[in-house]
């Protein structure tokens, strides 16, 4: 009699908070349907009583443990790269990595963020023009989704953020891997979006903690898309006006569907179901963080 012997993987989650976070349940139901006996353990900053100087650890036991890799969430997605042996290009370009890879005694870092803000906005809006674009948030989302949109194509990309020194980092970090795009940090932002395509929204403005809008969206037109990274509620307040505006929306869900997506196949090798992972995604409760 032959026994069926089913794969197992291990994987996890470091950073703080990730107490809600609906990316476990990505990983485990997407394991599940690929018939692999698939764990997902959290490691939260803020249960355990650390810090970020805990980070260290945490990667070795979990590499001792037999663990394919690590999700890294806030905030050790900076500071985790120093704990790794190499950097994919879009991490090093980043600065930041949300992935980490265990294999043959070596550690690799990556940054699926960016490419699942490009596949979310070109699965809801495939011929969306991007040569301009506005961007509101300049900290870590912001740089992922600036990447994004000059590896996507865009030519220009103005940047609003209250902090003008985190905009000087973005452009800084950025402008010298992407010759063929121009970021320039933004002052008038009714004058930006006369002249762009569209308006990418990377700060916690429209959480369900954080209600509001970042912007006057009397200033937005038909012919301006908008896209969210927040994803609870997927409907924010600054889609719902985009919207009523006659703009084309993109909601946060399939950056933060299409960031898992990549991550569970740099862990298992294998090449998820996107549709089932977002109508799955579309079951889960409030999230906190990825």
């Amino acid at each position: 009699m032959t026994e069926t012997v089913t794969r197992s993987v291990r994987v996890g989650l470091i950073g703080s908070g990730i107490g809600a976070s609906r990316t476990p349940a990505m990983h485990m139901h997407e394991g599940r349907m690929n018939g692999i006996d698939y764990r997902y353990d959290r490691f939260d900053l803020s249960v355990l009583g650390v810090g970020v100087e805990a980070l260290p650890q945490l990667m070795d036991q979990a590499e001792k443990d037999g663990f394919a890799g690590l999700n890294i969430t806030y905030p050790c997605k900076q500071a985790a790269i120093q704990f790794v042996d190499e950097l994919s290009p879009d991490a090093a370009a980043l600065g930041s990595i949300n992935t980490v890879t265990f294999k043959n005694g070596r550690r690799t870092g990556y940054n699926t963020d960016w490419w699942g803000f490009s596949q979310g906005f070109r699965r809801a809006l495939p011929d969306a023009p991007v040569d301009n674009a506005v961007l509101i948030g300049a900290g870590g989302a912001g740089v992922a989704v600036a990447h994004a949109l000059a590896t996507m194509g865009a030519r220009n990309v103005q940047v609003f953020d209250l902090d003008a020194a985190r905009t000087e980092a973005l452009i800084a970090q950025l402008a010298p891997r992407h010759e063929a795009c121009r970021f320039v940090s933004g002052g008038d932002i009714a004058a930006a979006l006369e002249v762009t395509d569209g308006l990418a929204h990377a700060t916690p403005t429209g959480m369900a903690k954080h209600p509001g809008v970042p912007l006057d969206t009397g200033l937005l037109t038909p012919r301006h898309w908008v896209a969210d990274i927040v994803y609870f509620p997927l409907q924010t307040q600054l889609l719902v006006e985009a919207a009523k505006r006659g703009c084309s929306i993109v909601n946060g869900g399939g950056m933060a569907v299409f960031q898992a997506v990549g991550a569970f196949e740099l862990f298992t090798g294998l090449t998820p179901n996107v549709d089932r992972m977002i109508e799955h995604f579309g079951t889960l409760g409030e999230g906190g963080g990825i």
